[in-house]
Formats: C-alpha cells, structure tokens, sequence
C-alpha cells in the first residue's frame, strides 16, 4: 500500500451524541476509537492533512443536533484539533457526505493537490460510507479504514434487521467489491504513513 505524502485523512462524526446507547442501540467493534486516535496521530506527526468532519443534525430529537452536548467531537478528538504539522480543516455538514458540507471539502482537496483520502469515523454503513464513496465517485483514491469505524443495529423494509457487524461488513464488500475504495485496516495505514 503506497500513501502519497498529502493524502488525507477525512474523521467523519466522531461525535459525543454517539455515545448514547440508549438512542442508538449495540455497537460494533469497541476498539474504533483507539484506531481513530492512532489514524489522527499518525497523519498529523506525519505532517499530511486532516480534516475533521461534524454532523450538525436538523432533527430536533437527535443527539447531534446544534446546542446539544452530543454535537462535540468526542474529547480525544478535539484535544487533537490544531496540533498537526500539516494543513487541517473543519467541516460541518447536515446530510451523509462530507462532500455537501462547508466549506466544499472537494475544492479544499484539489487546492492541496490531495488525489488519495483515507475516511474513517461515524457510522460505518452511514455516513463514512457515503463520503467513500463520493469520495470514488470525484475521482479520488480512496482507502476506508474499516476498523476506525463503527455502526449500530437497524431495521430496514418488511422488518428486516441486521447486527451492527453485519452492516459492517456489508459496507467493506460494497466499497471494496463495487471499486469505490479500498477497504483497509489501520495498523496497514499507520505503517504506510510511519
């Protein structure tokens, strides 16, 4: 695996709202936070850009809505704000992609140059797979840290359901399967960039 020296990582949601269990149901994959905190180090010891993505909910009941507490980035996300070597930016957005946020992340990468992005964050199956995949779709080399990442259970049409597991692993075939992205791990990507 070959990381250019601007690729960047893109955090999405890595919010407080998603601790709330009580709204969101059973997580998958405990250790995503830990491999988030190490993607961030990483980049930022190596001087490659991070962009720190937060959902700003218009749903009045949600956790991540404007105002609420839940809308912070989790504390070890933001005690790493600002301490990169390289270029950072943050975006807030209403809807899955980081790419219809503010300001246009797709402009930001093109001004640096950035052909590759690594996506990792909140949820899986949710909106880290929706920038993955914009991501593939505007032409970028996508990788998707898979286990930097973590979703809930959920129901779908005629009362379908599906783990958190399952729904996770249904991305990484999409994504890998479908060529949006490469599906990774981060200790892959953290060798890449050390």
């Amino acid at each position: 695996m070959e990381i250019s020296e601007n690729a960047a990582l893109v955090v999405v949601d890595v919010q407080e709202g998603f601790e709330e269990e009580a709204y969101w149901g059973p997580r998958n994959n405990p250790g995503a936070d830990r491999n988030i905190a190490g993607l961030i180090d990483a980049w930022q010891t190596s001087g490659r850009p991070v962009v720190f993505v937060r959902h700003d909910s218009a749903q009045p009941g949600s956790p991540l809505r404007v105002g609420y507490p839940g809308n912070d980035f989790k504390s070890y996300v933001e005690e790493r704000r600002g301490k990169g070597d390289g270029p950072e930016l943050f975006v807030t957005k209403s809807v899955n992609s980081a790419f219809y946020g503010a300001p246009d992340l797709d402009s930001w990468l093109r001004e640096g140059g950035v052909r590759q992005i690594v996506v990792a964050g909140i949820q899986t199956n949710m909106c880290a797979e929706t920038t993955a995949r914009m991501g593939g779709n505007l032409g970028y080399e996508v990788f998707f840290a898979l286990d930097a990442t973590y979703t809930f259970d959920g129901t779908g049409p005629w009362g379908w359901t599906l783990g958190a597991e399952e729904l996770a692993r249904a991305t990484a075939v999409s994504l890998h399967g479908g060529g949006f992205a490469q599906v990774v791990r981060s200790a892959e990507l953290v060798a890449a960039v050390g």
